[in-house]
């Protein structure tokens, strides 16, 4: 084994991540891939999964790309199906994919635009473990699952009635299957991000009548205490490298928060 194999924290591994395409999922795909894993990345948006396939494998690394919504099951079933036959085991899954969805006070919220957000977030996480299970079972691994600190830490966030309600349930959906899935030796946690340079207002719809119930809140010296600027995808990237490799064999069930201390002012 050379020197640089020696410092790959997932030599050999298998790891799927979905929302790779950009944001903490592509910062992730890459930096998974430097540590020796061969990457699956899921994505919407095929232009930018071959993106970064290119990248990873330009860097000497292994990818492949499906385009998936993780919202259909069977898209997703399908997805862990040909990673398997593939390259004969699943080591890790990086349910990441998610959206802020339509920002809206909850009189005015519809039903579709609700629905739309837990369908995507809430759903596409249970799809996403669910089908990876099987695959897991014999040997064990590391599931991993991008939840925030709205929902579990920060409610003052106005017009995120649906995104924060998914985003808790992540979280306790995460526990149920640490406990759940302990006995298979596969861990279970949950990454908890505050403020992130990310793609993710993309999926963002922001409704003028959220004005209407918005309490202002100032914080004079600034809101992002430890580094007066919102974190990096890189910086989340490293976190779920350390929840995917060996070095975190005796945490689950677990969320972690990674937010430069926001959540203790916004809170």
């Amino acid at each position: 084994m050379t020197k640089q194999q020696e410092n790959q924290r997932l030599q050999g591994k298998v790891a799927v991540v979905t929302g790779g395409g950009s944001g903490i999922g592509r910062a992730s795909a890459i930096l998974m891939a430097k540590h020796g894993a061969k990457v699956v990345i899921v994505e919407r948006n095929g232009d930018r999964l071959k993106q970064v396939e290119k990248e990873i494998e330009q860097s000497g690394g292994t990818a492949l790309s499906f385009v998936a919504d993780i919202s259909k099951p069977e898209m997703m079933e399908s997805c862990f199906k040909r990673t398997v036959e593939k390259y004969g085991t699943l080591d890790i899954v990086f349910a990441n994919a998610g959206i802020n969805g339509v920002l809206a006070p909850i009189e005015l919220m519809t039903d579709q635009d609700f629905g739309t957000t837990v369908d995507i977030n809430l759903k596409g996480t249970f799809y996403t473990v669910k089908y990876a299970i099987p695959y897991m079972k014999e040997h064990g691994g590391s599931m991993i699952i991008t939840s925030s600190i709205n929902g579990n830490r920060v409610f003052s966030n106005f017009g995120f009635s649906a995104y924060s309600s998914t985003k808790a349930a992540q979280v306790a959906f995460m526990k149920m299957a640490a406990l759940e899935l302990a006995q298979f030796k596969i861990r279970v946690n949950a990454i908890c991000p505050g403020a992130i340079e990310t793609n993710i207002d993309e999926n963002t719809e922001r409704t003028p009548e959220v004005e209407e119930i918005t309490i202002p809140v100032e914080f004079p010296e600034g809101d992002h205490p430890l580094a007066d600027k919102p974190g990096s995808a890189k910086q989340v990237a490293e976190l779920a490298l350390f929840l995917a490799s060996k070095d975190s064999s005796h945490i689950t069930g677990t969320e972690i928060y990674i937010d430069g201390a926001e959540s203790l002012i916004h809170g």
